[in-house]
């Protein structure tokens, strides 16, 4: 059955992330690979293919682009630790309302399935992170590396911004303003994430661990490991219409590799222009590596005070601080409706 959309949520993309609930047909698939090498030598080249990638399929990969594969792992181990604790320990860490920024589990309910992803995540966000940070003798290290991690992963979030910025008509380092992590309205956002083992038997049919969505943000940076795959992509330009009959196609994890989508915030400001892609998380099948599922997130979300409008104004304009308030409240919830 097809879901319909409903009037419950304010925005256009939270009523069409209701239709987004099938499981849909898988077939294989390739997502874009850019290489970001020599980046300010080729930036005219990399703009084209990141443009074209943006446009074509929402989602790319981005390699060569500077983050050492061993930074990488080191920030996974930690991240494993971390989860690793008792629930009585994390839970002194809690998600603060509003802010995202410290540690929920089984909390977030997409729209498109409104069931609890089968996961738990620790949010990074520099302002709100007073009295989150687990010490040195619970977690060795972890603030001083996830603070590198997260500057890091801005970093290449900026540069591929900039690219866009470049090409809707913008300043080159309009993102990086809006993306300012000086100010205490920074709301850029490195998200552990923790998906939980999965039981031999066969799983509900309604359980995801992690339903069917488009990220609100500008753009999403997802770090894998190998080995644990489920992440899937339904590419191309229009979301709408598809129901049950979705294409969606499996993004192989890599170790070093960043895969990448736009988020509605920058479909906004570009006026449509870029498309924010669907993507979820499915249960293993029969067969399948059915152990815990680590990923590493970083999603580049522009400072509250900053307003979100497209350069042709197809929509009016928006403060960040209400756009992201909007979809956070519309994620996480205390239980699913009925």
């Amino acid at each position: 059955m097809v879901n319909t959309p409903t009037q419950e949520y304010g925005l256009k993309e939270l009523q069409l992330e209701t239709t987004f609930g099938g499981f849909g047909v898988e077939t294989a698939g390739e997502i874009p690979m850019i290489g970001l090498t020599d980046f300010d030598n080729r930036r005219e080249e990399i703009t084209d293919q990141l443009w074209r990638a943006a446009t074509d399929v929402g989602f790319f990969q981005l390699v060569n682009h500077g983050l050492p594969t061993e930074e990488i792992h080191r920030a996974f181990r930690l991240s494993e630790a971390f989860f690793e604790l008792p629930s009585e320990q994390k839970a002194a860490f809690p998600l603060k309302k509003g802010l995202n920024a410290g540690w929920e589990f089984m909390s977030q309910v997409r729209p498109s399935t409104r069931t609890a992803d089968q996961k738990e995540s620790f949010q990074i966000t520099l302002p709100h992170m007073d009295d989150l940070w687990p010490n040195q003798t619970v977690v060795p290290e972890f603030q001083r590396v996830m603070l590198d991690f997260e500057y890091r992963a801005w970093q290449i979030g900026m540069q591929v911004l900039s690219c866009f910025a470049e090409r809707l008509g913008f300043e080159r380092d309009f993102f990086t303003e809006a993306h300012d992590r000086c100010q205490p309205d920074y709301q850029s956002t490195l998200r552990l994430l923790h998906y939980l083992p999965m039981p031999e038997n066969e799983p509900d049919a309604s359980l995801w661990r992690a339903g069917a969505h488009t990220d609100f943000d500008c753009l999403s940076m997802v770090f894998q490991q190998e080995g644990q795959g489920g992440l899937q992509v339904s590419p191309g330009k229009d979301a709408e219409g598809a129901g049950d009959n979705r294409v969606w196609h499996s993004v192989i994890p890599h170790d070093g590799v960043i895969t990448c989508n736009v988020g509605d915030m920058l479909m906004r400001w570009s006026d449509d222009q870029l498309k924010s892609t669907l993507h979820r998380v499915r249960m293993p099948k029969p067969g399948e590596y059915r152990g815990p599922r680590y990923s590493l997130a970083f999603f580049c979300q522009a400072n509250k005070e900053v307003m979100i409008q497209g350069p042709a104004g197809k929509y009016a304009p928006i403060s960040a601080a209400d756009y992201l308030l909007q979809r956070i409240q519309a994620n996480f919830a205390e239980k699913a409706k009925p």
